[in-house]
């Protein structure tokens, strides 16, 4: 392994996992050396980013950019939702599916250019951006078999609370309460009608230029869910970092989220529960495998969004 160069996050969560985790990263050599013969291509230097595999550029034999990417043991699900959504996405608003290898759970991509993070605008520049891409994503027709957002919130929840319990309480009781009472809410909100083909998990760094595309971005890294379009912007929510400068975490929570009804006419309530249980369990995960500021995921405790500042649906 010491001439691959695995990226810190994917080698802590692969070790996390325990023995299959450390095979994993003892054979990946041999596996991807043996996915250049069964895929025809040739890889590349390892790319940063992400946490659930191990993501290389390739060349393909007629000499198209892609990349290669392949998943941790045990992430069959997470390799599945992915694979789904971009065979019916076809390259609209997320990256091509060109191949797929389904028992090494790998996928071969088309090559985008670098992430919206790595371009330094602001939180609010990022969100516009992301926001205009979504609804083509949102557009995408619903593969069968996609978690929905009443378990979605089910598991969250389920993971909030084992979690706390296990990594032995690092954060108040009030936000688990409070996490807890969101999950519950958005449980029941799910209308089938009005549900959508979710990403899951798009933020800036799943955000890549695509020149060609219709918004100059395109997305990577699917969760695939069928949910309520608040959810991706409850990611949104969870992603943002505290700037002190700017005033207190609760009034940028209540302006991002402002910001993210306006630019879609979701409901700010939707929004703000979503992103709440998602920092409490992503603070959790973070804590779990040992990746660093993880609690300041649980700065902030209000447990719901102000009824006065609510926007429209």
């Amino acid at each position: 392994m010491d001439d691959l160069a695995v990226p810190d996050a994917v080698r802590h969560r692969a070790i996390s996992l325990g023995a299959p985790g450390e095979a994993w990263l003892a054979g990946l050599p041999d596996k991807l050396a043996q996915l250049s013969v069964t895929l025809g291509l040739a890889t590349g230097r390892v790319l940063e980013g992400g946490t659930s595999a191990l993501v290389t550029e390739a060349t393909l034999i007629d000499g198209r950019a892609a990349v290669l990417k392949v998943f941790l043991p045990g992430g069959g699900q997470d390799f599945a939702g992915e694979r789904a959504v971009l065979r019916a996405a076809r390259g609209r608003g997320y990256a091509e599916l060109l191949a797929a290898d389904v028992e090494a759970e790998a996928l071969v991509l088309e090559r985008l250019g670098p992430n919206l993070r790595s371009r330094g605008l602001s939180a609010a520049d990022e969100m516009s951006i992301i926001c205009r891409v979504l609804p083509e994503a949102w557009a995408c027709p619903i593969p069968p078999g996609l978690t929905d957002g009443a378990q979605k919130a089910r598991d969250l929840a389920a993971w909030v609370e084992t979690k706390w319990a296990e990594l032995d309480q690092p954060c108040p009781r009030t936000v688990v309460t409070a996490a807890l009472e969101h999950a519950r809410d958005r449980e029941t909100a799910l209308d089938p009608a009005l549900a959508v083909t979710g990403h899951g998990d798009c933020h800036a760094w799943n955000t890549l230029e695509a020149p060609g595309s219709p918004h100059g971005y395109k997305f990577v890294d699917p969760d695939g869910l069928f949910v309520e379009p608040a959810y991706d912007l409850g990611v949104l929510l969870r992603e943002w970092v505290w700037e002190p400068e700017a005033g207190s975490i609760l009034a940028q929570g209540r302006a991002r989220c402002l910001h993210l009804s306006a630019e879609t006419r979701i409901s700010a309530e939707a929004i703000w529960r979503w992103g709440y249980l998602e920092r409490a369990s992503t603070g959790l995960a973070g804590l779990e495998i040992g990746l660093p500021g993880s609690q300041a995921f649980w700065t902030w405790r209000r447990p719901g969004y102000p009824a006065s500042s609510r926007a429209a649906s």
